[in-house]
């Protein structure tokens, strides 16, 4: 990953079971760059507009919310991987980014969040001018 956004690890390097499906339970992220913005996608099935909360404080990301998985009313589970909780995910911004102009979209369960580059930082190119 380049220096624009670096992620921070807020997992627990303890090997307890309780820690490892915790671990689990992190929404799986990919970043991308273009010349003008970064684009972070997260898969978040289960998580809703309501139990999701974004926010950057001293250009540090955060992405934290509910994964709220119902059972059907009546029903009781067999066997269950899949499980609701809470989580957090943290990535350091480099001063690149213009915090002012992230965008986030959540559908079907997808997040994409638009991270614009400042203008000072974007590539442009230089006309060249005759004589």
């Amino acid at each position: 990953m380049n220096d624009i956004a670096k992620q921070q690890d807020t997992r627990d390097v303890s090997t307890s079971q309780e820690q490892k499906q915790k671990r689990a339970l992190l929404p799986p992220v990919d970043i991308f760059e273009e010349d003008e913005a970064l684009h972070v996608i997260a898969d978040m099935p289960g998580v809703t507009r309501e139990t999701l909360h974004i926010e950057v404080d001293q250009n540090v990301l955060s992405i934290e919310g509910d994964i709220q998985l119902a059972m059907p009313e009546g029903i009781s589970a067999s066997y269950a991987e899949i499980q609701g909780d809470r989580f957090a995910r943290r990535f350091t911004l480099s001063q690149e980014i213009d915090t002012d102009a992230i965008r986030a979209q959540l559908t079907d369960g997808v997040l994409t969040l638009t991270l614009p580059k400042r203008e000072t930082h974007r590539r442009r190119r230089i006309e060249v001018k005759a004589a």
